[in-house]
């Protein structure tokens, strides 16, 4: 069994993944370009929130099996979970994979198994191949017998988790593996099968990296459906909620939930990366993502028009995540709802947000302030709904009685 994993990016997919292989036995050494998060993490503690994630890395640390820095070591199998973010235009960035992939060519021996988890466009694992072979003269790919001495295994294997179950998914959820090649599947599988309980499915880079893109757009396509229909029946004064509530008694009908727009790392971007691959081809996803991200500003107007009615308006913002029960704000679309409307000035912004200690740096302003939920709402005129917390079940409804609600996900109907 190959026991040594090197893992490059400690965030919200890199540092589960180094604490469960360390408790699965494993020899970890964890590596970030942050040196806060590497001092935490050295420590058992923990710069992300995500359930039971603290009590792992702990136990891991402790336990001798996972070593953090901020440089790679000598391992068995590398694995890169960096962040793939697109840069203007909607162009993917694959800058960070290249650093992480040019980091750990130094360090790479024959046999070595190379994993790139990091959602990617199509191609990347592949460049990823090439940016090691053109470093390092003295390694190949090649299945010849010959060369097998030589030669090292490079592979993509998409992460496929959902925040707020991450630790349980990481080993029940079917796997996607696909290799440079036959035997870079084949052995990349090997590694999987010691800690995944679910399906391996095996396939080659290109087609697992297609897939993880397929997934969030499929996501992104029938979200866009839900929050076009809201916008229909906002015209239209019919209650959506009720309206896909009754059409989902369909024996075939399924329609998700609208929402305040589409975030997070994963299905507010990966869709632009099959536009970008095939822009003339990818029509309905393109729309997709046009409607989506037209839904955080049809919010904000929605606010402004009610907020007219008070000479200063006090607005309570409850929820400022991505989705509900986590506090990773990325591609938010709370985060940028909230954003709008102080760069508006529409008036003083009470924002409730229960996993974060501290308001995000663009919203660290005299106007805006971080507060309890029960404070929030009663210091407020206009209560708007932006994430359905569990939490946010405890809000006794007496309060909103005298206040103007927005409820952009149905949460109070």
């Amino acid at each position: 069994m190959d026991k040594k994993i090197c893992v490059i990016g400690l965030g919200y997919i890199g540092l589960p993944t180094a604490s469960l292989l360390a408790i699965k036995g494993f020899q970890v050494h964890g590596v970030d370009v942050d040196q806060h998060a590497v001092e935490l993490i050295s420590q058992g503690e923990v710069h992300i929130y995500e359930p039971d994630l603290d009590i792992m890395v702990k136990a891991a640390v402790q336990s001798g099996q996972l070593h953090v820095s901020s440089e790679p070591i000598e391992a068995d199998i590398f694995i890169i979970a960096v962040p793939t973010p697109f840069q203007e235009q909607y162009k993917p960035n694959i800058s960070y994979v290249h650093q992480a992939t040019m980091a750990i060519t130094p360090y790479l021996r024959p046999g070595n198994i190379v994993i790139l988890e990091s959602t990617s466009p199509i191609g990347t694992t592949e460049r990823i191949t090439n940016w090691i072979l053109d470093a390092r003269s003295d390694l190949n790919i090649s299945e010849s017998v010959h060369a097998v001495c030589d030669r090292i295994y490079v592979a993509h294997c998409p992460e496929r988790v959902m925040p707020g179950q991450i630790l349980r998914e990481l080993v029940e959820n079917d796997r996607i593996i696909g290799g440079i090649d036959n035997q870079s599947t084949l052995r990349t599988v090997e590694f999987y099968k010691q800690f995944v309980s679910g399906k391996i499915l095996e396939t080659n880079a290109r087609t697992a990296e297609m897939a993880k893109l397929t997934e969030n757009s499929f996501r992104d396509v029938n979200i866009a459906f839900a929050n076009e229909l809201s916008l229909i029946c906002d015209h239209l004064s019919i209650n959506v909620w009720e309206l896909i509530r009754l059409a989902n008694h369909h024996p075939r009908v399924n329609i998700l939930q609208p929402g305040p727009g589409v975030g997070g790392h994963c299905i507010a971007v990966d869709p632009w990366f099959l536009v970008d691959a095939a822009p003339e081809q990818a029509k309905l996803i393109h729309t997709a993502r046009m409607v989506n991200d037209y839904k955080p500003g049809y919010v904000v107007e929605r606010v402004k028009e009610r907020a007219e009615r008070f000479k200063e308006p006090v607005i309570a913002c409850l929820g400022l995540s991505f989705k509900a029960n986590i506090d990773d704000l990325r591609e938010s679309p709370s985060v940028e709802i909230v954003e709008h409307l102080s760069k508006l000035g529409v008036g003083r912004l009470n924002v409730v947000e229960p996993n974060i200690q501290k308001l995000p740096s663009s919203l660290q302003l005299d106007h805006v302030q971080l507060m309890a939920t029960e404070e929030a709402i009663r210091k407020s005129d206009i209560v708007l709904l932006l994430v359905n917390h569990d939490v946010f079940h405890d809000i006794d409804l007496n309060l909103l009685k005298e206040k103007i609600v927005i409820d952009t996900r149905g949460f109070f109907n």
